[in-house]
């Protein structure tokens, strides 16, 4: 709290409101003037309560708490507010009783007046990166696998495992329709306590770059080998002497069996995506209608391409039993 009404009044304020302790410190202008950058920033961190302050105080008490590292969120609605409020990483501006001058200043204006609402406003930019962290996961994991199942087959013997129209394909249904769903995602019950992320942290920090790093070769690791013993379990190293273009329909099926175990691989996978904490298990279907009904409509889509007769064609597939 940083105010120009009296040390007193403050104090018994900001104890109703839990700011502070009946008998916490309270630092006035006056000591604030004979204080230097340095030792306000020692003090700034341990004090709930500055009062009869200036426009320049709360500009320095500002300045001071953004040197010890801290991203600072300042609150106002006076002209004596707009120097702090330009400081701060962001201002907000108290919108129903708030001056010009303090609104131009001012990152945000807070149109109910509701400090409520900026708790609220947190929330809502943490689940929105945290949902892009998601998506970078997920999406970042499953594109190194499909280059790797795309580049790796034809060096040990194999066709390629897609072709370019179901990788595009892969590509939409996953990245697009499953993308969509995980950016739904609702917040996650430790949100508002964990610590926020620091500004220059980069968006592949806490273990989204390493996820990347390892599970996607290995899922692509595990399609190569499963498309190795379908290789090999349908005959077609034999059948490559009757078929060297590798256009009859053993080889169709063959690639059927990989775009479709693909598009499987990723709808389950989306599910393990969905926290950064818990199992797939652990957050309710409910809390994300949109990504179920992404799920089924990826799931519909790839059961089409593979038995419309039409669609079958364009993509280069054959209907598949149910083994």
């Amino acid at each position: 709290m940083i105010t120009g009404d009296h040390p007193e009044t403050a104090r018994t304020i900001a104890t109703e409101l839990g700011i502070a302790e009946p008998d916490g410190r309270v630092i006035t202008g006056v000591e604030l003037e004979k204080m230097s950058l340095a030792e306000l920033k020692t003090v700034v961190g341990d004090t709930a309560v500055f009062a009869r302050v200036s426009p320049e105080h709360k500009l320095r008490i500002v300045q001071a708490l953004q040197e010890n590292g801290e991203v600072v969120a300042m609150t106002g609605d006076g002209v004596n507010d707009a120097p702090a409020l330009k400081r701060a990483d962001i201002g907000i501006a108290m919108g129903i009783t708030c001056t010009d001058v303090a609104k131009e200043a001012a990152d945000r204006v807070l149109v109910d007046d509701n400090f409520a609402t900026i708790v609220a406003a947190v929330e809502e930019g943490r689940v929105v990166y945290d949902n892009l962290r998601r998506f970078i996961m997920f999406s970042g994991a499953g594109n190194v696998a499909k280059v790797l199942v795309v580049a790796v087959p034809p060096l040990i013997g194999m066709m390629a495992m897609l072709k370019p129209i179901q990788i595009l394909f892969s590509n939409l249904l996953t990245d697009g329709l499953l993308g969509l769903g995980i950016g739904m995602e609702a917040a996650e019950k430790n949100t508002m306590r964990r610590p926020p992320y620091a500004p220059g942290e980069s968006v592949f920090s806490r273990g989204v770059g390493l996820h990347i790093a390892l599970v996607g070769p290995l899922i692509g690791a595990l399609f190569i080998a499963f498309g190795w013993w379908q290789w090999h379990a349908l005959g077609l190293p034999a059948a490559l002497a009757d078929d060297p273009t590798k256009q009859g329909p053993l080889f169709v099926l063959w690639g059927t069996l990989m775009f479709t175990a693909m598009a499987f691989m990723q709808i389950a996978r989306v599910f393990c995506s969905r926290s950064f904490t818990l199992p797939a298990w652990g957050s309710a279907l409910s809390d994300n209608r949109v990504l179920v009904v992404m799920a089924g409509l990826t799931l519909a889509l790839q059961l089409a391409a593979v038995f419309t007769p039409g669609l079958r064609a364009f993509f280069h597939a054959t209907p598949l039993n149910a083994t």
